[in-house]
């Protein structure tokens, strides 16, 4: 079954969500209007606002969409993992895979924050939300393998983070990946 026809048979609401997500994601959340959303999922404006109240309501669950991916990542390795260690190894080699594979035009959150200028709304606060809890899942992690410093480190690594998901849309992406994988094993102390 091809992608589309996946979001055709999905719901209303996940199927308005995905094609608006896959929009955003590729032409930005400010040159999309909510007619080329309705549009593209061949909804109807009553089914949207069925299901959000407007537009600002659709780029939160985009982006809480998002953060909800990233943290059943986090998720499966951290069921997957036999030591603090190969969980280290699953997160940074994670980060990675996601540059390369699902977020090639730069990190979702930091595309948004670009658009939405202002901190105090909505959608920068579910971004400051994703942002803190990568934060502390990394301290967590980095805690649990007992390396030093678990707050500083785990503050590089978000760093590190943005740098691969921005670097890997503007620059040459296996060059990237390499200088990434390289550093953040060296941050969270892995050979």
């Amino acid at each position: 079954m091809s992608t589309d026809a996946k979001t055709r048979a999905a719901p209303p609401r996940d199927h308005l969500l995905g094609i608006a997500s896959d929009l955003f994601y590729r032409e930005g959340i400010n040159t999309v209007g909510v007619d080329r959303i309705l549009s593209e999922a061949g909804v109807t404006r009553s089914t949207m606002y069925r299901h959000f109240a407007g537009k600002e309501q659709l780029v939160i669950a985009y982006l809480q969409r998002e953060d909800a991916l990233i943290r059943a990542q986090f998720d499966a390795a951290a069921k997957h993992a036999v030591s603090p260690d190969h969980l280290l190894e699953l997160a940074v080699e994670g980060v990675a895979e996601d540059a390369a594979r699902h977020h090639t035009r730069g990190c979702p959150f930091i595309n948004a924050t670009a658009e939405y200028s202002d901190p105090a709304s909505p959608v920068r606060g579910v971004v400051a939300e994703h942002r803190a809890w990568f934060r502390a899942a990394m301290r967590e992690f980095l805690a649990a393998a007992g390396r030093d410093d678990p707050d500083g480190r785990a503050d590089t690594f978000v760093m590190l983070r943005d740098a691969v998901l921005v670097g890997t849309y503007l620059d040459d992406p296996d060059k990237v990946r390499t200088t990434f994988l390289r550093n953040a094993r060296n941050v969270a102390g892995l050979p």
